[in-house]
């Protein structure tokens, strides 16, 4: 029961953190491309990356701390379901060229950054 509300508190964090997150860069960078989405995305790979690192290789944190940052925490802040969606969205509307774009830059810059998280992880 214990693991489970630590993932609670984590997914509801993440949550959040993800809608904050989204906010601040639409408010800068507008809503015509799913700028928060990928930024959530990137940065929640990189967190994830690092965390993987942290948790698992250098600190063997038990199982509720693990639960609460990979699965809670980083599990509601990144949101591939809305990627999904965002993707659908702009194919539904002819905008191919975004689309597509969006596709590169989420497969490419998110493994960049959880390998990236992971290299700084170990460097710690």
């Amino acid at each position: 029961m214990t693991q489970a509300l630590m993932i609670a508190t984590g997914g509801a964090l993440g949550a959040l953190l993800r809608f904050w997150s989204a906010q601040w860069v639409h408010s800068f960078m507008g809503r015509s491309f799913p700028y928060g989405t990928l930024m959530v995305n990137i940065v929640g790979s990189l967190a994830m990356g690092f965390m993987f690192v942290m948790l698992f290789e250098r600190f063997n944190m038990g199982p509720e701390w693990r639960g609460l940052i990979m699965i809670g925490l980083l599990g509601a802040f990144t949101t591939f379901a809305t990627f999904s969606i965002e993707t659908l969205h702009l194919l539904n509307n002819g905008e191919l060229l975004k689309a597509g774009l969006n596709i590169l830059l989420s497969v490419v810059l998110c493994i960049a950054a959880a390998w990236l998280g992971m290299l700084l992880g170990r460097q710690i």
